[in-house]
């Protein structure tokens, strides 16, 4: 299937908004496990645009496998990347504050997400991520395919147990 129909696919699913038509992001039927508040587009999201698990796994997927301070070897993780989540939301902006579960806080240049394959990955090694492995949801850079990314900066924006994003 050409790239284009699954993006215009895939936005259908998830009640985005595809070029040139207006038609809104669904609400969540499970858990929220994600908010994108601030500067948002999307027509009946208000301030605040909700995603559950399913709609971040009707997201086109990402996989890679790369190695971080937090474990021994490289592991694999599996999410939506960070963009697209972003683009879904209708998010425009200079910033992202992530903030995780525990209250851990970071910005995050949102030029960041177009420069860079960052997921928001739901799988560590194939399995869902559970509270007490940094899920449900990590901030993962691609961390193996660019040395550049391989230092504590880069690292102190990977937010995991990750609950929400302001876009400023």
């Amino acid at each position: 299937m050409p790239a284009r129909r699954r993006f215009v696919l895939g936005a259908a699913a998830l009640g985005l908004l595809p070029p040139g038509r207006a038609h809104a992001l669904d609400a969540p039927t499970g858990t929220v496990v994600l908010t994108l508040s601030g500067q948002l587009r999307t027509p009946n999201a208000g301030k605040e645009a909700h995603f559950d698990m399913a709609m971040l796994e009707r997201l086109p997927q990402i996989s890679f496998s790369t190695r971080t301070p937090w474990y021994a070897q490289a592991r694999q993780f599996t999410g939506p990347l960070l963009r697209d989540v972003l683009r879904a939301a209708g998010a425009h902006g200079t910033l992202l504050r992530a903030r995780a579960l525990n209250d851990y806080r970071v910005d995050i240049p949102f030029q960041d997400a177009q420069r860079f394959d960052i997921i928001l990955a739901r799988l560590l090694d194939g399995a869902p991520m559970p509270v007490r492995d940094r899920g449900p949801l990590f901030v993962i850079y691609p961390f193996d395919s660019q040395s550049e990314l391989r230092n504590a900066i880069y690292y102190s924006r990977s937010a995991w147990q990750l609950r929400s994003i302001e876009v400023q």
